[in-house]
């Protein structure tokens, strides 16, 4: 997986967080301040989000992927968008 975007400049280690409104918090904050993004930050946040969870695949462990799904919840939310239950 790779550690760098060209369009966002992440955290080290954020998807190994165990927090999902930190990890949403991080990507919003990564998103907003990056002058590089094609898209909205929420549209560059969330397909950071799910870039990372599609690399991964099947060797994403069940409760990684749990905490990764919630903070799609929580970026949805801090951005104000519609959720998805």
């Amino acid at each position: 997986m790779t550690r760098e975007s060209a369009a966002l400049r992440l955290e080290e280690g954020v998807f190994t967080w165990n927090n999902p409104k930190r990890i949403a918090v991080s990507l919003k904050r990564s998103a907003l301040a990056s002058a590089s993004r094609k898209g909205t930050p929420y549209q560059s946040a969330m397909s950071m989000l799910n870039f990372y969870i599609n690399r991964a695949g099947k060797n994403l462990p069940a409760s990684r992927k749990r905490v990764l799904s919630r903070a799609k919840q929580e970026l949805r939310l801090i951005f104000g968008r519609p959720t998805k239950d």
